[in-house]
């Protein structure tokens, strides 16, 4: 259970919220939503504890599972399954087992230590049966299964995966703990369809208390039985104990009924004014006049207006630097991880203005491709072939491109040396970074606002080539649709890495690159089903 009161949040001198009072117990399936840099993952951050409020208290009864949207936990070396089953403390105890075995069945060991051996066995087994046993290691393996990382991975060392798959692994490690109330910020983010649609049989199951952000409509549509909308423009949070359809019709018929009721206000506060302007010039009616206006402001005051719409970053890529016919060409590349085989012999040729979609299910490599083409990963063989005026500009799913120790402006001047400031923070105003706002750290943004921060450093790069991965997570509709709408319109040539059809379908694609094969095909409406499962 979530207990909060009366809590007020601040990042630098901007209030995100303030008098929030709420409480999420058993059952609750709480959707979390506004707009983008609204604070939703900030105030994720204050519940779990890694950041604290400015006012004000949160109280966690139980065991509490948070899902952020940038993770990198747990040791490098450590393996899959170990990480998985760390959740419930099962991958100390099975090592101990395993340790145990090996020296019941080490015969250069002494008699008295291999006696040893099998006096601690029966009590680890008994520690194991407490914990729920080998029925919960084989519960771990078919919950990592469902969600995208098969068994050949499981004893892979964490600091092999790409990011989509770590992520995965601790949404797989969140969901094994058996935790009584969950926070998951954006947990569909790097599933396929057949993890998605299990994610949301899961969760709408799960009966401890669940806060959930996410920009997949059917799993907010399907989970969700409340919802707490943060209101940016108010620094509040609106109580909503409904589900998600019947939310967007009551928040449809409260702006309805807003609207009536201001211009019923306004149309009698007129009257009275008008009625108050013709008393004042006689003197014996001054102070009945005086009342009147009173009266008239009080009426306006008293009565809420529409509520102010949210903002939208506004996105247009510039007309791309000049290039040759091919401005990018890859010949002979391939890339292991040790002894896995992510894919060999990939040969592409990305000519100017051309629209590429690669495809392929989770862990067939297009992640690593990109950043093999984008001169971040070097492949173990091959070659990349710039072309002439080639100028990339890169978008990674993980936000890497970023400085996260740099503030928002000092990341857009390092991306445009010669950009000056004011037009800079031009450039970020358009993407809703006002005031104040540039001058915070990277590592302090939601998702959204460093998606909104790495896509405005794309914009002044004037790169000719943009590899994109997954650029449209973490996007509410709005900005999602400002960002397909440029995608449209650039003149360069764009290489796409997306679980989104919709991104897929803005770009129009000519080609795609089915991964880990590589086999190249021109692009036709069999594939729009592959986007989905990939």
């Amino acid at each position: 259970m979530i207990t909060v009161h009366d809590l007020a949040v601040r990042v630098g001198a901007r209030l995100l919220m303030s008098e929030v009072s709420f409480q999420v117990v058993d059952g609750d399936r709480v959707g979390l939503v506004g707009r983008n840099g609204a604070g939703k993952t900030t105030l994720t951050k204050v519940l779990s504890g890694t950041v604290q409020p400015t006012e004000g208290r949160v109280e966690v009864s139980g065991e509490l599972g948070y899902l952020p949207q940038d993770t990198h936990s747990g040791d490098d070396t450590e393996s899959v399954i170990s990480r998985i089953l760390s959740a419930r403390g099962l991958d100390e105890v099975l090592r101990r087992l395993r340790r145990a075995e090996e020296e019941m069945a080490d015969m250069s060991l002494t008699e008295a230590k291999r006696e040893k051996a099998m006096n601690r066995y029966p009590r680890l087994e008994a520690e194991l049966d407490a914990v729920g046993g080998y029925a919960a290691e084989a519960e771990a393996k078919r919950m990592a299964a469902n969600l995208g990382l098969p068994n050949r991975l499981l004893e892979q060392e964490l600091g092999t995966l790409s990011g989509g798959q770590r992520r995965r692994v601790e949404l797989a490690r969140i969901l094994f703990s058996q935790a009584t109330t969950m926070i998951l910020d954006e947990p569909t983010n790097h599933l396929d369809a057949d993890s998605v649609v299990w994610l949301r049989e899961y969760l709408m199951s799960y009966r401890g208390g669940l806060i959930v952000i996410s920009h997949d409509v059917q799993l907010v549509e399907q989970v969700v039985n409340k919802v707490f909308y943060l209101d940016a423009n108010r620094a509040v949070i609106d109580v909503y104990n409904m589900g998600w359809k019947q939310y967007l019709r009551q928040r449809e018929d409260d702006e309805k009924r807003r609207r009536r009721e201001r211009q019923g206000a306004e149309k009698k506060a007129s009257a009275l004014t008008a009625q108050a302007e013709k008393m004042r010039a006689k003197a014996t009616k001054a102070v009945a006049a005086q009342n009147m206006l009173r009266r008239a402001e009080r009426m306006l005051s008293a009565t809420e207006g529409e509520r102010q719409k949210d903002r939208v970053a506004s996105l247009r890529f510039p007309k791309p630097a000049p290039s040759g016919k091919t401005p990018l060409m890859a010949e002979g590349l391939s890339k292991s991880y040790g002894s896995l085989e992510i894919f060999t012999d990939v040969d592409l040729a990305i000519d100017r203005g051309s629209r590429v979609v690669i495809l392929g299910l989770n862990g067939a490599g297009k992640t690593t491709l990109l950043r093999i083409l984008a001169g971040v990963d070097l492949p173990d063989t091959g070659e990349i072939q710039p072309g002439h005026g080639l100028r990339i500009g890169y978008y990674a799913q993980e936000h890497e491109t970023l400085d996260l120790d740099r503030t928002v402006l000092e990341n857009m001047m390092s991306a445009a040396i010669e950009l000056p400031e004011v037009e800079a923070r031009k450039i970020l105003g358009s993407f809703l970074f006002t005031g104040d706002d540039v001058h915070k750290p990277a590592r302090v943004l939601s998702g959204g606002e460093k998606t909104r921060l790495a896509l405005a450093t794309l914009v002044v790069s004037s790169a000719n080539v943009l590899l994109l991965d997954e650029p449209t997570n973490n996007l509410d509709p709005a900005s999602r649709e400002e960002i397909l709408g440029a995608l449209a319109a650039f003149e360069g040539a764009v290489v796409l890495v997306s679980h989104d059809p919709g991104a897929v379908t803005a770009l129009s694609p000519e080609r795609v690159l089915v991964m880990p094969d590589a086999v190249e095909d021109l692009w036709n409406s069999e594939y729009e089903e592959l986007v989905q499962l990939a």
